[in-house]
């Protein structure tokens, strides 16, 4: 007989996060605004207006794309004819240049908005030294000094955030054979 705490029927569900929980809000927010600021532009300058605005943002992001894509092919070719590994001295630079022209290729003007700032190097360059310095931090905080200590604590801890302990327990190899366990098994105490 246990003299513990009875164990829930219904595992607890993890958490949500925010991101997770305001993403598709700000995603109808930003296409409702996106489809709002297309039409007052309609009407103020007509359809034609839009749609060439549109078909020249998709033009310039595809071009943006397919530059940062030859620039980024050229930098690896000269790194493995070095003999070493790519530089990361633009590695992000073209990142954010392909996220750039991808943001010009979504219809709206909004995103189109985006994309070009992205396509401004001192934007690139504040950026890209942002988003070294959050993954670092990352990696840091996630590893806790060491990658082997990440491994273990993702061994031990289940989703929803219990530690499950117990032992292993290893049979010696025998001549005679065992027989299967009769019955449903003991539950686990603590």
């Amino acid at each position: 007989m246990t003299t513990g705490a009875p164990t829930p029927t219904h595992p607890a569900r993890p958490r949500r996060s925010r991101l997770l929980t305001y993403l598709p809000l700000g995603v109808a927010a930003w296409l409702v605004l996106e489809i709002w600021l297309l039409t007052m532009v309609a009407g103020a300058t007509g359809g034609i207006t839009v749609f060439l605005l549109l078909l020249a943002a998709l033009v310039l992001g595809s071009v943006v794309i397919k530059q940062a894509g030859r620039r980024a092919f050229q930098n690896l070719n000269e790194a493995l004819q070095r003999g070493g590994a790519p530089s990361g001295s633009n590695g992000g630079g073209n990142g954010l240049m392909m996220l750039g022209g991808l943001l010009l290729m979504i219809p709206g003007l909004i995103s189109d908005a985006l994309g070009l700032l992205l396509l401004i190097p001192p934007v690139q360059q504040a950026l890209g030294r942002y988003a070294e310095r959050t993954v670092d931090r990352k990696l840091r905080e996630a590893t806790q000094g060491t990658l082997g200590g990440a491994f273990q604590q993702a061994r031990m801890h289940r989703p929803d955030g219990k530690v499950v302990q117990g032992e292993v327990i290893r049979d010696e190899p025998s001549d005679e054979p065992r027989d299967p366990p009769q019955g449903p098994r003991p539950p686990l105490t603590h």
